[in-house]
Protein backbone atom coordinates (compact mmCIF):
# COMPACT_ATOMS: atom_id res chain seq x y z
CA UNK A 1 0.00 0.00 0.00
CA UNK A 2 1.40 3.38 -1.02
CA UNK A 3 1.46 5.91 1.83
CA UNK A 4 -0.76 8.89 1.00
CA UNK A 5 -0.75 11.85 3.37
CA UNK A 6 -2.17 15.35 3.14
CA UNK A 7 -2.18 18.87 4.60
CA UNK A 8 -5.55 20.64 4.57
CA UNK A 9 -5.47 24.29 5.67
CA UNK A 10 -8.50 26.58 5.88
CA UNK A 11 -7.96 29.77 3.82
CA UNK A 12 -8.91 32.13 6.64
CA UNK A 13 -5.47 33.73 6.58
CA UNK A 14 -1.77 32.97 5.96
CA UNK A 15 0.02 30.08 7.63
CA UNK A 16 1.72 30.70 11.00
CA UNK A 17 4.40 28.75 12.87
CA UNK A 18 1.94 26.20 14.27
CA UNK A 19 0.73 25.54 10.72
CA UNK A 20 4.35 25.06 9.60
CA UNK A 21 4.96 22.37 12.23
CA UNK A 22 1.82 20.50 11.18
CA UNK A 23 2.61 20.77 7.45
CA UNK A 24 6.28 19.87 7.93
CA UNK A 25 5.47 16.84 10.10
CA UNK A 26 2.94 15.56 7.58
CA UNK A 27 5.37 16.15 4.68
CA UNK A 28 8.26 14.44 6.50
CA UNK A 29 6.09 11.48 7.46
CA UNK A 30 5.16 10.96 3.81
CA UNK A 31 8.63 11.55 2.39
CA UNK A 32 10.40 9.34 4.96
CA UNK A 33 8.11 6.45 3.96
CA UNK A 34 8.49 7.01 0.22
CA UNK A 35 4.90 8.15 0.05
CA UNK A 36 2.75 10.76 -1.64
CA UNK A 37 1.85 14.11 -0.05
CA UNK A 38 -1.18 16.14 -1.08
CA UNK A 39 -2.50 19.60 -0.31
CA UNK A 40 -6.20 20.33 0.03
CA UNK A 41 -7.70 23.79 0.56
CA UNK A 42 -10.66 23.51 2.94
CA UNK A 43 -12.59 26.44 1.47
CA UNK A 44 -15.96 25.10 2.56
CA UNK A 45 -17.24 28.15 4.44
CA UNK A 46 -17.04 31.38 2.37
CA UNK A 47 -17.80 33.73 5.31
CA UNK A 48 -14.63 32.49 7.05
CA UNK A 49 -12.33 32.89 4.05
CA UNK A 50 -9.88 35.76 3.59
CA UNK A 51 -9.44 37.05 0.03
CA UNK A 52 -6.25 35.69 -1.50
CA UNK A 53 -5.50 33.44 1.46
CA UNK A 54 -5.52 30.19 -0.55
CA UNK A 55 -2.91 31.49 -3.01
CA UNK A 56 -0.87 32.90 -0.12
CA UNK A 57 -0.85 29.52 1.65
CA UNK A 58 0.32 27.70 -1.48
CA UNK A 59 3.07 30.28 -2.01
CA UNK A 60 4.20 29.87 1.62
CA UNK A 61 4.39 26.07 1.32
CA UNK A 62 6.36 26.45 -1.90
CA UNK A 63 8.79 28.91 -0.29
CA UNK A 64 9.45 26.44 2.54
CA UNK A 65 10.13 23.61 0.07
CA UNK A 66 6.98 21.67 0.99
CA UNK A 67 5.95 20.71 -2.52
CA UNK A 68 2.86 18.59 -3.15
CA UNK A 69 2.62 15.67 -5.56
CA UNK A 70 -0.80 15.99 -7.17
CA UNK A 71 -3.25 18.71 -8.19
CA UNK A 72 -4.45 20.81 -5.25
CA UNK A 73 -7.96 19.85 -4.15
CA UNK A 74 -10.49 22.61 -3.34
CA UNK A 75 -13.52 21.70 -1.25
CA UNK A 76 -15.55 24.44 -2.94
CA UNK A 77 -15.47 22.30 -6.10
CA UNK A 78 -16.81 19.17 -4.39
CA UNK A 79 -20.48 20.00 -3.73
CA UNK A 80 -21.81 17.25 -6.00
CA UNK A 81 -19.80 14.56 -4.19
CA UNK A 82 -20.91 15.86 -0.79
CA UNK A 83 -24.57 15.90 -1.82
CA UNK A 84 -24.31 12.33 -3.12
CA UNK A 85 -22.96 11.24 0.29
CA UNK A 86 -25.70 13.11 2.15
CA UNK A 87 -28.35 11.43 -0.01
CA UNK A 88 -26.81 8.03 0.65
CA UNK A 89 -26.81 8.64 4.40
CA UNK A 90 -30.46 9.74 4.32
CA UNK A 91 -31.47 6.77 2.20
CA UNK A 92 -29.75 4.29 4.53
CA UNK A 93 -31.33 5.81 7.64
CA UNK A 94 -28.07 7.14 9.08
CA UNK A 95 -29.06 10.80 8.68
CA UNK A 96 -32.19 12.85 9.34
CA UNK A 97 -33.58 16.36 8.93
CA UNK A 98 -33.61 18.62 11.99
CA UNK A 99 -34.84 22.15 12.73
CA UNK A 100 -33.29 22.53 16.17
CA UNK A 101 -31.58 25.92 16.67
CA UNK A 102 -28.29 26.72 18.40
CA UNK A 103 -30.24 28.41 21.18
CA UNK A 104 -32.25 25.25 21.75
CA UNK A 105 -29.06 23.16 21.69
CA UNK A 106 -27.49 25.44 24.28
CA UNK A 107 -30.23 24.45 26.75
CA UNK A 108 -29.09 20.83 26.24
CA UNK A 109 -25.43 21.69 26.87
CA UNK A 110 -24.87 21.55 23.09
CA UNK A 111 -25.47 17.79 22.98
CA UNK A 112 -28.05 16.94 20.32
CA UNK A 113 -30.72 14.42 21.45
CA UNK A 114 -30.62 12.49 18.19
CA UNK A 115 -33.33 10.99 16.03
CA UNK A 116 -36.11 12.11 18.40
CA UNK A 117 -35.64 15.62 16.97
CA UNK A 118 -36.15 14.48 13.37
CA UNK A 119 -38.65 16.40 11.21
CA UNK A 120 -39.96 16.05 7.67
CA UNK A 121 -37.61 17.12 4.88
CA UNK A 122 -37.78 20.78 3.88
CA UNK A 123 -35.51 23.56 2.70
CA UNK A 124 -35.46 25.05 6.20
CA UNK A 125 -33.69 22.18 7.94
CA UNK A 126 -30.20 21.00 8.68
CA UNK A 127 -29.25 17.38 8.10
CA UNK A 128 -27.57 15.53 10.97
CA UNK A 129 -25.86 12.16 11.27
CA UNK A 130 -27.22 9.76 13.87
CA UNK A 131 -24.53 8.47 16.26
CA UNK A 132 -24.55 5.30 18.38
CA UNK A 133 -24.94 5.29 22.16
CA UNK A 134 -21.82 3.23 22.77
CA UNK A 135 -18.10 3.65 23.19
CA UNK A 136 -16.14 4.12 19.97
CA UNK A 137 -12.34 3.76 20.00
CA UNK A 138 -9.36 3.92 17.67
CA UNK A 139 -5.55 3.71 18.11
CA UNK A 140 -4.03 7.17 17.60
CA UNK A 141 -0.46 7.07 16.33
CA UNK A 142 0.70 9.67 18.87
CA UNK A 143 -1.96 10.06 21.55
CA UNK A 144 -2.60 6.35 22.13
CA UNK A 145 -6.04 4.74 22.42
CA UNK A 146 -8.81 7.32 22.03
CA UNK A 147 -12.38 6.47 23.09
CA UNK A 148 -15.63 8.38 23.40
CA UNK A 149 -19.39 7.97 23.34
CA UNK A 150 -20.50 10.41 20.65
CA UNK A 151 -24.16 10.19 21.67
CA UNK A 152 -23.35 11.41 25.19
CA UNK A 153 -20.65 13.88 24.19
CA UNK A 154 -21.93 15.73 21.11
CA UNK A 155 -24.98 13.87 19.85
CA UNK A 156 -26.05 13.81 16.22
CA UNK A 157 -23.88 16.24 14.25
CA UNK A 158 -24.47 18.41 11.20
CA UNK A 159 -23.47 17.12 7.76
CA UNK A 160 -25.39 19.78 5.81
CA UNK A 161 -26.24 23.11 7.35
CA UNK A 162 -29.59 24.84 7.19
CA UNK A 163 -28.08 27.43 4.83
CA UNK A 164 -27.13 24.65 2.41
CA UNK A 165 -23.38 24.60 3.18
CA UNK A 166 -21.93 21.17 3.89
CA UNK A 167 -20.53 20.29 7.30
CA UNK A 168 -16.80 20.12 7.94
CA UNK A 169 -16.91 16.56 9.27
CA UNK A 170 -18.61 15.26 6.11
CA UNK A 171 -16.38 17.13 3.68
CA UNK A 172 -13.12 16.29 5.45
CA UNK A 173 -13.90 12.58 5.85
CA UNK A 174 -15.20 12.15 2.30
CA UNK A 175 -12.25 14.01 0.76
CA UNK A 176 -9.81 11.76 2.62
CA UNK A 177 -11.67 8.68 1.37
CA UNK A 178 -11.95 9.87 -2.24
CA UNK A 179 -8.25 10.84 -2.29
CA UNK A 180 -7.31 7.41 -0.87
CA UNK A 181 -5.55 9.07 2.06
CA UNK A 182 -3.93 6.37 4.20
CA UNK A 183 -2.45 8.55 6.96
CA UNK A 184 -3.71 11.78 8.54
CA UNK A 185 -1.17 13.61 10.70
CA UNK A 186 -2.63 16.81 12.19
CA UNK A 187 -2.92 18.87 15.39
CA UNK A 188 -4.46 17.54 18.59
CA UNK A 189 -6.98 20.38 18.46
CA UNK A 190 -8.80 18.21 15.89
CA UNK A 191 -8.95 15.11 18.09
CA UNK A 192 -12.62 15.76 18.83
CA UNK A 193 -13.38 15.50 15.11
CA UNK A 194 -11.72 12.17 14.49
CA UNK A 195 -14.26 9.77 16.02
CA UNK A 196 -17.04 11.64 14.19
CA UNK A 197 -15.19 11.34 10.88
CA UNK A 198 -14.43 7.66 11.46
CA UNK A 199 -18.09 6.98 12.27
CA UNK A 200 -19.22 8.87 9.19
CA UNK A 201 -16.92 6.81 6.97
CA UNK A 202 -18.22 3.62 8.59
CA UNK A 203 -21.78 4.71 7.73
CA UNK A 204 -20.66 5.25 4.12
CA UNK A 205 -18.87 1.86 4.16
CA UNK A 206 -15.59 3.61 3.34
CA UNK A 207 -12.22 2.79 4.96
CA UNK A 208 -10.77 5.26 7.46
CA UNK A 209 -7.14 6.45 7.38
CA UNK A 210 -4.65 5.94 10.18
CA UNK A 211 -4.76 9.03 12.42
CA UNK A 212 -2.06 10.65 14.53
CA UNK A 213 -2.46 13.97 16.36
CA UNK A 214 0.50 16.23 17.11
CA UNK A 215 0.78 18.33 20.27
CA UNK A 216 -0.49 21.85 19.49
CA UNK A 217 2.08 24.67 19.67
CA UNK A 218 1.27 27.21 22.42
CA UNK A 219 2.68 30.71 22.79
CA UNK A 220 4.18 32.24 25.92
CA UNK A 221 0.67 33.07 27.23
CA UNK A 222 -0.46 29.43 26.97
CA UNK A 223 -2.60 30.34 23.96
CA UNK A 224 -2.75 28.14 20.88
CA UNK A 225 -1.03 29.65 17.85
CA UNK A 226 -3.81 30.37 15.38
CA UNK A 227 -5.00 32.79 12.73
CA UNK A 228 -7.88 33.89 14.96
CA UNK A 229 -5.51 35.01 17.73
CA UNK A 230 -3.36 36.99 15.31
CA UNK A 231 -0.30 34.73 15.19
CA UNK A 232 2.43 36.07 12.91
CA UNK A 233 2.34 34.90 9.30
CA UNK A 234 5.29 32.82 8.11
CA UNK A 235 8.01 34.99 6.59
CA UNK A 236 9.53 33.31 3.49
CA UNK A 237 12.67 35.40 4.02
CA UNK A 238 13.25 33.51 7.28
CA UNK A 239 12.42 30.07 5.87
CA UNK A 240 15.65 28.38 6.96
CA UNK A 241 15.50 29.80 10.50
CA UNK A 242 11.83 28.86 10.91
CA UNK A 243 12.42 25.33 9.60
CA UNK A 244 15.18 24.84 12.18
CA UNK A 245 12.77 26.11 14.86
CA UNK A 246 10.09 23.70 13.60
CA UNK A 247 12.53 20.77 13.77
CA UNK A 248 13.41 21.87 17.31
CA UNK A 249 9.73 21.97 18.22
CA UNK A 250 9.44 18.40 16.93
CA UNK A 251 12.32 17.27 19.14
CA UNK A 252 14.93 17.05 16.37
CA UNK A 253 18.24 18.84 16.95
CA UNK A 254 19.64 20.29 13.74
CA UNK A 255 23.48 20.25 13.77
CA UNK A 256 25.24 23.62 13.93
CA UNK A 257 26.85 22.89 10.58
CA UNK A 258 23.42 23.30 8.96
CA UNK A 259 22.77 26.71 10.52
CA UNK A 260 21.68 29.00 7.69
CA UNK A 261 21.67 26.13 5.19
CA UNK A 262 19.31 26.33 2.20
CA UNK A 263 15.77 25.02 2.66
CA UNK A 264 16.36 22.02 0.39
CA UNK A 265 19.39 20.90 2.42
CA UNK A 266 17.51 21.22 5.70
CA UNK A 267 14.60 19.18 4.35
CA UNK A 268 16.93 16.43 3.11
CA UNK A 269 18.40 16.25 6.60
CA UNK A 270 14.90 16.18 8.07
CA UNK A 271 13.76 13.28 5.91
CA UNK A 272 16.90 11.30 6.81
CA UNK A 273 16.42 11.82 10.56
CA UNK A 274 12.63 11.89 10.92
CA UNK A 275 12.39 8.16 11.70
CA UNK A 276 14.47 8.78 14.84
CA UNK A 277 11.87 11.16 16.16
CA UNK A 278 9.18 10.16 18.65
CA UNK A 279 6.37 12.59 19.39
CA UNK A 280 5.37 13.08 23.04
CA UNK A 281 1.78 12.01 23.74
CA UNK A 282 0.73 15.35 25.26
CA UNK A 283 -1.84 17.50 23.49
CA UNK A 284 0.10 20.78 23.75
CA UNK A 285 3.71 21.92 23.71
CA UNK A 286 5.46 25.24 24.23
CA UNK A 287 6.80 27.46 21.50
CA UNK A 288 10.48 26.59 20.83
CA UNK A 289 12.83 28.80 22.86
CA UNK A 290 14.49 30.13 19.71
CA UNK A 291 11.20 31.87 18.81
CA UNK A 292 10.16 33.12 22.27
Amino acid sequence: MVYRGRFAPTPSGPLHFGSLVAALASWLDARSRGGVWLVRIDDLDPPREAPGAADCILAQLDAFGLHWDETVRYQSQRSEAYQTAVTQLLDTGHAFHCRMTRKELATLDHCHPGITAAVAASTDTAIRLHVPDRQLCYPDGIQGKICNNLHRDVGAFVIRRRDGLFGYQLACALDDADDNITHVLRGADLLDSTLRQRWLLECLTRPAPHYAHLPVIMDGRATKLSKSTGSDALDPNRASHLLVAAFTGMGLTVPDTLSGAPVEELLRWGVAHYSEHRWPSGRTQSLPAVLV
